[in-house]
């Protein structure tokens, strides 16, 4: 697999349509840091797509030395933040997720996982944000102290103490039903995944027939 950095460096040099690879690799990634800031899906999708955008037109500003990856949380959380506070104004886990099911389990105990997903995300849903966006980061998407940090603009100690508290939290509100669900928690579906990444790509030849 094509590394990101490579991937931008041909998209920099006139491969715009590869912009699509980078979208479907990270859309669930966004999803849930987008999805951590903002309850409301139909403004979760518009947000992605808006940040997608941004980050195709200051993709010269990418700095190759850090990840990409960490490049466009920070895009996707300042748009997911802009917008929580104009709707505002305009209205004036890891330790919690015990093994659950095996990967041959039958079909009522993945009914019972997935029902165990909804518990989660509405548990998750119920945290205050500073804690929401740390858990969602760390435990559910799997990102290392480090790039949630970077993400949120945090130093490492703030967030393990957010993270603590958030487990706390989620244990409190669940106990140990949790198990393997939570991976399966707050999933960017394929058809959703394939709207956001048409709309994108429909702006991108729209912008490159303007140059032209």
């Amino acid at each position: 697999m094509e590394p990101d950095a490579e991937i931008v460096r041909r998209v920099r040099a006139g491969e715009s349509a590869l912009f699509e690879v980078l979208m479907r690799r990270h859309n669930q990634r966004v999803y849930r840091v987008v999805r951590a800031v903002l309850k409301d899906e139909a403004a979760v999708e518009d947000v992605m797509q808006q940040a997608y955008i941004n980050a195709f037109t200051h993709l010269h500003q990418f700095e190759d030395r850090s990840q990409f990856s960490t490049w466009l949380i920070r895009i996707a959380l300042h748009e997911a933040f802009g917008t929580r506070r104009n709707v505002r104004a305009d209205q004036d886990g890891g330790e919690v997720m015990d093994t659950l099911m095996s990967p041959q389990a039958d079909p009522e105990r993945q009914a019972y996982a997935q029902e165990l997903g909804r518990v989660l995300e509405a548990a998750v849903d119920a945290l205050p944000e500073t804690y929401r966006t740390v858990f969602m980061l760390r435990d559910i998407e799997g990102l290392s102290t480090i790039e949630t940090g970077e993400g949120l603009g945090l130093g490492e100690e703030a967030v393990k103490t957010r993270l603590h508290r958030a487990r706390a939290m989620i244990r409190r509100a669940v106990a140990e039903r949790i198990g393997e669900a939570g991976p399966s928690a707050f999933q960017f579906h394929a058809t959703r995944c394939d709207r956001v990444v048409g709309h994108v790509l429909m702006w991108i030849a729209d912008a490159s027939r303007t140059e032209a």
